[in-house]
């Protein structure tokens, strides 16, 4: 897994409007938030989520 650190962090490849960002927490897990709300929700990720992720992102399994 890419090495995150507590801090918000925003993807290099985001434009000015739709952005996420994301955040390790203490305990490992993945957190993302809407970059445009960030009082607003947060969705939590164990680590093993989070690859199957990023797996399937990079194989593109979500192209439309």
């Amino acid at each position: 897994m890419t090495k995150l650190t507590h801090t918000w962090k925003k993807s290099s490849h985001s434009g000015s409007d739709n952005c996420v960002e994301v955040r390790l927490t203490e305990i490992g897990d993945v957190q993302v938030r809407d970059s445009k709300h960030p009082d607003g929700s947060v969705l939590t990720f164990t680590d093993a989520e989070w690859n199957a992720f990023i797996s399937s992102a990079k194989s593109d399994e979500f192209s439309l």
